[in-house]
């Protein structure tokens, strides 16, 4: 059973560890914050040690994975209560110190996703997603918002992105996609088993792959073609933050605008018949 402090429990199991889990529980130790974020690719590749290693690592202490194990870095980091240092300094701040708190880790957000991403890779993903026949946009949980506000966006240029929720109905779909189709994927950690197992299906089917992630070197960065990156830190306490959300559609708006410049005519037409037909919704 884990202690209630992860590192406490470092302390009392070190010396029954293996040199390589000793190097992780060392850098764990004195990087606790960092931790917290990382994906397991980059905890591992800064400890010098095989994935594998870490996986271990994670079952010796009493987590069932990576991520039950990262979690209990992050309350252990945080305290008892769970909060992160940002959410700590927003429940101390003033009347006028939250709105300025949130706008400057939102507007952050948005700078960092700017610095991450090469124009090189947005116009590469621009061209797949402009010339497939069909693109699925996906995600898992609150990605799945994202994946639905991506086949929204872009259902207005063109006709054949689709919204596919279900985990079942996304493995259904991509075994049947070919080399003409596109899977556009959001995740924040690139590393969940439906996503590697959707993504894989996709390679398979020499579909196309478009990721969006915080972590370019996850388990499911392998199977992509290309992968964007969204800035914005999140600790596993937080489950989705808007800092994210707005990292991630930031991402949407200049994909959307790169396929747009792809074809400014044919989108522009496509656009103005789009609000013909909506407007018909309207009294």
């Amino acid at each position: 059973m884990p202690f209630s402090n992860i590192f406490a429990q470092l302390d009392n199991e070190y010396y029954q560890l293996t040199s390589a889990e000793k190097r992780v529980a060392d850098y764990v130790v004195a990087h606790q914050r960092q931790t917290q974020y990382m994906s397991i690719s980059e905890l591992a590749e800064n400890c010098n040690v095989a994935e594998a290693t870490i996986s271990r690592f994670c079952r010796r202490m009493g987590y069932k994975g990576y991520s039950a194990f990262k979690l209990a870095v992050a309350n252990s980091a945080n305290g008892q209560g769970g909060a992160s240092a940002g959410e700590r300094a927003l429940e101390e701040a003033g009347a006028d110190g939250p709105f300025q708190e949130l706008l400057e880790t939102d507007v952050e957000a948005i700078i960092q996703t700017g610095r991450l991403n090469q124009p090189e890779q947005i116009h590469k993903a621009a061209e797949m997603l402009f010339k497939a026949k069909t693109v699925l946009c996906m995600g898992q949980g609150g990605s799945m918002i994202m994946a639905q506000e991506a086949a929204h966006l872009f259902g207005t240029i063109l006709p054949g992105f689709f919204a596919v929720q279900d985990s079942h109905l996304q493995s259904i779909r991509c075994a049947q996609l070919s080399e003409e189709d596109v899977v556009f994927y959001f995740s924040y950690s690139g590393a969940t088993r439906d996503l590697t197992d959707v993504l894989k299906l996709a390679r398979e089917r020499q579909a196309g792959v478009v990721l969006i992630t915080r972590f370019p070197k996850s388990p499911a960065a392998v199977y992509a073609d290309v992968v964007l990156q969204c800035g914005s830190n999140e600790s596993p306490t937080q489950l989705g933050t808007v800092a994210a959300r707005v990292a991630q559609l930031f991402l949407l708006d200049i994909l959307f605008h790169e396929v747009c410049r792809l074809d400014p005519e044919g989108t522009a037409a496509n656009r103005d018949r789009v609000a013909r037909a909506l407007s018909e919704k309207h009294l």
